[in-house]
């Protein structure tokens, strides 16, 4: 019977149940999202790495074959566009192993999503002061 592993505690802690060449493309995708949210905090949510400043931005996980990023993104033509190769079913992003990672596309999705909780929160607050 398999063991199943605990939840890991913190990011530091997920990425180092990982293999060493995963582990280094982990801490790329890490450095990239941090950099693109630089006021946002790191968290595990679901099991998974995430960074969050009012909600949670994205989500970034290892699996056998790929690098997956979360929630789905929309709202920007040209990184729909450029994410199209990497959508799962759901909307989701899978990013192969056997391809080059593309770090930069993280960061531009990051910085998205930055924008999108920024603006969910000003309506939010906006719709409290009415």
């Amino acid at each position: 019977m398999e063991s199943i592993r605990a939840a890991p505690v913190s990011v530091d802690e997920y990425i180092q149940g990982f293999a060493p060449e995963v582990q280094a493309i982990l801490q790329r995708v890490r450095q990239a999202v941090l950099e693109a949210a630089p006021g946002a905090q790191e968290v595990i949510s679901y099991r998974m790495p995430a960074v969050k400043q009012n909600g949670v931005l994205v989500y970034f996980a290892a699996f056998k074959n790929h690098i997956g990023v979360y929630p789905p993104i929309t709202g920007d033509a040209r990184i729909q566009k450029a994410i199209a190769p990497y959508a799962g079913e759901k909307g989701n992003l899978r990013f192969p192993f056997d391809k080059p990672m593309p770090y930069g596309l993280i960061s531009r999705i990051t910085a998205l999503r930055v924008k999108q909780d920024a603006a969910k929160a000003e309506s939010k607050r906006g719709k409290v002061k009415q």
